[in-house]
């Protein structure tokens, strides 16, 4: 059987010739749609942040904006190559039930994200740790799927929303005012109570430090090789780490000075002569 290769190449030209201008304007809507979404989305978080709503839940429901918007568009350049947006609602479906069921724990981040936005545990801006021990960071958004926090040393962390939920949620500076746990170790033989006015004499030069509640210094442990001195002073939340710094720095300052000595752990070794 011969082929007309002839007919074959004008037909395809033909199609060609045809589908040009649709792809051409598939193109063009999709360029232009983006750029209206963009800037949809961002008159959408301007209008919720000005009614009120904390930026924790604008972000969020700006990227829920946004993944609607863009999936209309697709939808609508779907429609120009005469694909039946029902039919095609219909296919969408059958994929989504299919890959949701294969991107279970993807669903589950998306939900625990709805969870956070519902009982709000943090916000952004507050210093968090996620995990008992875990990750220390201030909130820098919450998104439909992931938590981002960022880290004292700059670093970015993105934890996703199920891990956040299901792990212990530790909200530093959830109440405005927060506690610095602070021990000092001091030798035996050192002076409590001059110990004890040294601390206290520096947590009233602190700038960061609340004047209520007062601070206290408590012997809190008779160590192996130390009295360990405890405190508490208080600040405002967003002072937490300058507050813990400035103390650990100019007690140690004043108990060089005053002759007050931190121990360490020592070990003595005695030698038998068989």
């Amino acid at each position: 059987m011969d082929i007309d290769i002839a007919a074959i190449t004008e037909k395809g030209i033909n199609k060609a010739v045809d589908y040009a201008p649709k792809v051409a304007l598939a193109l063009l809507t999709l360029i232009i749609g983006f750029w209206i979404i963009k800037r949809i989305v961002r008159f959408a978080d301007r209008a919720i942040r000005t009614s009120g709503v904390d930026e924790t839940l604008s972000k969020f429901l700006s990227s829920l904006i946004s993944i609607g918007l863009k999936v209309m568009l697709f939808l609508a350049v779907a429609g120009m190559f005469g694909v039946s947006t029902t039919s095609f609602i219909a296919i969408i479906s059958a994929l989504m039930v299919g890959v949701g069921m294969a991107l279970n724990g993807t669903l589950g981040h998306a939900a625990a994200g709805v969870m956070l936005m519902i009982f709000k545990p943090f916000k952004v801006g507050d210093l968090v740790t996620i995990g008992g021990g875990g990750t220390t960071g201030t909130v820098d958004a919450i998104n439909a799927f992931n938590t981002t926090l960022k880290t004292l040393d700059n670093k970015r962390i993105i934890i996703a929303n199920s891990n956040v939920t299901g792990n212990d949620i530790t909200n530093i500076s959830g109440q405005g005012e927060v506690g610095v746990e602070l021990t000092f170790g001091i030798g035996y033989s050192d002076d409590i109570d001059k110990a004890r006015n040294i601390i206290l004499q520096v947590g009233n030069n602190c700038p960061y430090i609340l004047d209520t509640p007062a601070q206290g210094v408590v012997v809190a442990e008779l160590a192996d090789s130390s009295v360990n001195l405890a405190t508490r002073p208080f600040c405002k939340s967003e002072h937490y780490w300058d507050t813990l710094f400035y103390m650990q720095e100019n007690v140690k300052k004043e108990f060089d000075a005053r002759g007050i000595g931190i121990p360490y752990p020592t070990m003595d070794v005695n030698m038998v002569k068989s």
